[in-house]
């Protein structure tokens, strides 16, 4: 359901793709993969982090999104035990990296992005996007005059549209405006495919 102002009511059930486990993992595709982009929403405890581990280990780029802050509340250790040591890109809006680290503001989060020289990218909404990677930072406005109708699969399609940029060589504002436009399309319309 969504409610008046965009947000969704969610209860998430993910299905079979909560029994995930190390024998699904195909060691070959994930060794070919230029990039493997890990979802907060799988990481649990037992089988789960068993097949996290085994493509961490055996991909060239791994990138990760910490998903929603409920996820962050339940594994924060964890998650930030990931962060800090075995991803190379991490996606997160401002929420779920403020949980993380529990910063009192967001000069906290820049502070701890310099600090882990990994590519960290933060949406913010009406703020917009940033990128803190080792010491640079780059930021991009948000789309202006959106009918915001739903804000399903805003993270996602902001991802894919960041990777699409990254793995074609853009520059770290171009990603960030390819990820601003695919989440932009999205939150116009009901539901989470374009």
């Amino acid at each position: 359901m969504v409610t008046p102002d965009s947000e969704r009511t969610m209860c998430t059930f993910l299905g079979i793709a909560g029994k995930i486990n190390e024998n699904d993992i195909n060691i070959n595709l994930v060794k070919k993969s230029e990039i493997i982009f890990l979802e907060g929403y799988l990481w649990d405890e037992g089988e789960p982090k068993k097949a996290f581990d085994k493509a961490i280990i055996n991909g060239n780029k791994i990138a990760m999104s910490l998903s929603d802050q409920f996820c962050v509340d339940r594994h924060k250790a964890h998650f930030l035990d990931l962060v800090k040591n075995k991803l190379d890109i991490i996606f997160a809006n401002e929420s779920e990296i403020m949980a993380l680290i529990n910063a009192k503001n967001f000069n906290d989060v820049i502070s701890f992005g310099m600090e882990i020289k990994k590519n960290l990218i933060i949406t913010r909404g009406k703020k917009g996007a940033i990128s803190i990677e080792n010491k640079k930072i780059v930021e991009v406005e948000s789309k202006k005059n959106l009918k915001i109708i739903d804000l399903t699969g805003a993270g996602d399609l902001f991802a894919s549209g960041y990777l699409h940029g990254y793995i074609n060589n853009f520059s770290q504002e171009d990603c960030l405006n390819n990820g601003t436009e695919m989440s932009s399309k999205i939150i116009q319309q009901i539901g989470a495919r374009l």
